[in-house]
């Protein structure tokens, strides 16, 4: 059997799958496709997570978009975070080329153009749904750690939603956190106290500082109502397919506080929304976190933590997730250990550093005997990949240099106008995008102090008012007692009265009261 034949059996035994399936390209061995090595991703397994990785240039962002046509075609809704602004063309069909007449020439198949049923989704003011949570369903937990607070300031951040819960006071947005947090610096903090305990004013400042560092980076606009539901990501389209929610998060790049807040929300609330599943024949949700370096190179620890939790968690409850980076070393080991999926494109070796994370990267993968993997990082050209992922029993499949299949969506970005019209013909935006300013802790704050302030005023105008009755009652008591002080009998009165006290005194001092024996009468 020749070298063709072994490479050809050995893919088709590591490639064939009985459950659901979608093809991703054909294998390539000494840089020719051989025909009939086809590269194929099982449904079943892709709840296993995956990476997607390559320098500028190399075509990961369109493998995520063939990834998400083949998850979409079997009816799993697929959420993409488009934080390079160029995935909203999945929602148009493709125009056909040359280059790829020639990749499927190559690759086998036939290529057809089709778009997508795309919902575009916005944690800021562009066209979209706009995502939104409240402050009380992110809760004091999440709330500590987006603010990166010690413990004991978390733990005010705790007796804080504690407080607003037993007394009614909804947090909805950050208005309403930041005026309970003056409530109970000041008019408020003998009250909390005698229930709750004590409350350092210099923690309370501390919190302020760091909830308006939050709001100068966007968060205004994300927290409030009305708050996402987690279930309007998977929905299923009219024609059977999964729902493509795109979020645009092209203006947030330099708010990295903004776009962890929303990655712990809604990883968080994926987490606790949905049930247990097990082992499913396909996921119900896989989540693609496109140029995810700026996540890990950005994000505070708590997000870190988080992810790494979840990533480890989540796939219970069928739900993927997919990262989209430069550099396979830019995702912690923790989390690339729980990649099922990598696709890994050219890497180039310019330095001395880019040599060492080629082998570190080559090390990553299953060893193969028909390729040397260190060097075809570097060999492989666009649109082209080594490929691993996990069998229907959890294996790693062979290692696979594979030329890809194209997106049969547009690769380019939707226009203007096109934007226009989706938004326009949205349900979710019908539904998210009204402004709501419901009765919160703000309201019922302010009016509770306006309503203390209106009691302090009336008391001090009533004592004013009888401030000058008061008056005139001591005058005329004053008048009268100095008429009956200026009378003879009062001087009189007061001479006698006056003896006596001087008596007195003497007495006490031992010199009142000695009479001169001799002439017989007292001193006075």
């Amino acid at each position: 059997m020749s070298k063709q034949e072994d490479f050809l059996q050995y893919i088709n035994n590591g490639y064939t799958f009985k459950g659901e399936h979608f093809k991703l390209g054909c294998a390539m061995l000494d840089g020719e496709v051989i025909a009939g090595a086809d590269v194929y991703l099982p449904l079943k397994t892709l709840n296993r997570h995956g990476l997607i990785a390559g320098a500028t240039g190399t075509g990961k962002t369109k493998t995520l978009q063939v990834i998400a046509e083949g998850l979409s075609d079997a009816s799993v809704p697929v959420l993409m975070m488009d934080i390079k602004g160029d995935l909203s063309g999945i929602a148009a069909p493709g125009t056909s080329n040359a280059k790829i007449a020639e990749r499927y020439a190559k690759i086998g198949g036939t290529w057809t153009p089709s778009g997508y049923p795309v919902e575009l989704l916005t944690l800021s003011h562009e066209k979209g749904a706009r995502l939104r949570a409240t402050v009380s369903e992110f809760g004091p937990v999440l709330l500590s750690k987006i603010l990166e607070l010690n413990d004991t300031q978390a733990g005010l951040v705790a007796m804080i939603f504690k407080y607003c819960d037993d007394n009614k006071l909804p947090l909805l947005d950050l208005k309403d956190f930041k005026k309970v947090l003056q409530f109970v610096s000041d008019e408020g903090k003998k009250e909390l106290e005698k229930d709750y305990g004590k409350i350092s004013t210099t923690s309370t400042g501390t919190i302020l500082r760091k909830v308006i560092e939050l709001e100068q980076q966007g968060a205004t606009v994300f927290f409030g109502e009305k708050s996402f539901e987690v279930d309007d990501l998977m929905h299923i389209g009219d024609d059977g397919r999964g729902m493509i929610s795109i979020v645009r998060v092209a203006d947030i790049q330099d708010r990295p506080k903004l776009f962890s807040t929303f990655m712990l929300s809604l990883l968080a609330e994926l987490y606790a929304t949905l049930p247990e599943e097990g082992d499913m024949e396909k996921p119900k949700l896989v989540m693609f976190i496109d140029e995810a370096h700026l996540i890990f190179q950005e994000a505070s620890d708590a997000l870190l933590q988080q992810i790494e939790t979840i990533v480890k968690l989540i796939r219970s409850k069928g739900v993927g997730i997919f990262f989209c980076t430069q550099n396979p070393m830019d995702v912690p080991a923790s989390v690339l250990g729980q990649l099922g999926l990598k696709v890994q494109h050219a890497l180039r070796a310019f330095t001395a550093n880019d040599r060492k994370t080629i082998k570190q990267t080559a090390e990553n993968y299953p060893l193969s005997d028909f390729y040397k993997t260190d060097e075809l990082l570097t060999q492989i050209g666009i649109g082209e990949a080594l490929v691993t992922c996990l069998s229907e029993k959890g294996t790693p499949t062979p290692l696979a240099a594979t030329m890809l299949t194209s997106p049969r969506s547009r690769m380019d970005i939707l226009s203007d106008g096109e934007i226009d019209d989706l938004v326009a013909k949205s349900k979710l935006v019908r539904k998210y995008n009204q402004e709501i300013d419901s009765q919160s802790a703000y309201e019922i704050l302010t009016a509770k102090l306006e309503e203390a302030a209106e009691k302090a005023a009336e008391q001090a105008k009533e004592e004013a008012e009888s401030k000058p009755a008061a008056r005139g009652r001591q005058k005329e008591e004053k008048g009268l007692l100095e008429s009956v002080l200026t009378s003879s009998a009062a001087k009189q009165a007061g001479r006698t009265a006056a003896n006596i006290i001087t008596r007195s005194l003497l007495g006490a001092l031992g010199l009142g009261g000695r009479s001169s024996k001799k002439k017989g009468t007292s001193w006075f």
